[in-house]
């Protein structure tokens, strides 16, 4: 008879080692390790198998459509509006009128005051104000009809600079002395 020997080829190309045995010295026992294999075949059915996965995923991802803008409608009221309580009076006369004030305080230093007369649309006035710098400032001022605000503005005095101390100049406060004792010990 003749005999037919097949042999069973392997995609691996690497040579495959048997399982090895170890003896552990400490325990004397021994250990076997197994045989390491090659994931090639493993690999090559994953491969076709994920892209088979991507491929069938046809699902195209759109953005949704935009949602139609609410639709707001005003209510109808529910009560009738309310009738007025009363008529305004008409205007019998343009405004006519005449003010003044003033402020003095010497110790503050505040000194200022204001005076204005209208006839219709006629309006004259003046303020004045004491400025930081010892100087009197006077507006003079005519509003006539749309000519606008038309204004006269004078200074009376000098203005003062008084010189500063402080920064380049010794403090002129004594330092106090200490007011405290020297504690006693407690454990004496």
């Amino acid at each position: 008879m003749h005999s037919t020997t097949s042999q069973h080829t392997s995609l691996n190309t690497k040579p495959q080692r048997p399982n090895t045995t170890t003896t552990n010295f400490l325990t004397a026992t021994p250990t076997t390790t197994p045989q390491r294999t090659n994931n090639t075949t493993t690999n090559l059915v994953l491969l076709p198998a994920l892209v088979a996965v991507a491929l069938a995923d046809t699902t195209s991802y759109r953005p949704l459509p935009p949602s139609p803008a609410p639709i707001y409608s005003a209510r109808a009221p529910s009560y009738n509006a309310p009738a007025p309580s009363y008529n305004a009076p008409e205007p019998v006369s343009p405004p006519k009128y005449d003010f003044s004030w003033n402020v003095k305080d010497d110790y503050s230093s505040n000194d200022n005051g204001h005076q204005e007369t209208r006839d219709g649309y006629d309006t004259q006035g003046s303020y004045y104000v004491q400025l930081p710098d010892g100087r009197l400032q006077e507006v003079t001022y005519t509003v006539n009809g749309d000519s606008g605000f038309v204004a006269q503005v004078n200074y009376q005095g000098e203005a003062q600079y008084p010189t500063q101390q402080g920064y380049g100049s010794a403090p002129s406060y004594q330092a106090p002395a200490p007011s405290y004792r020297q504690p006693r010990p407690s454990y004496a």
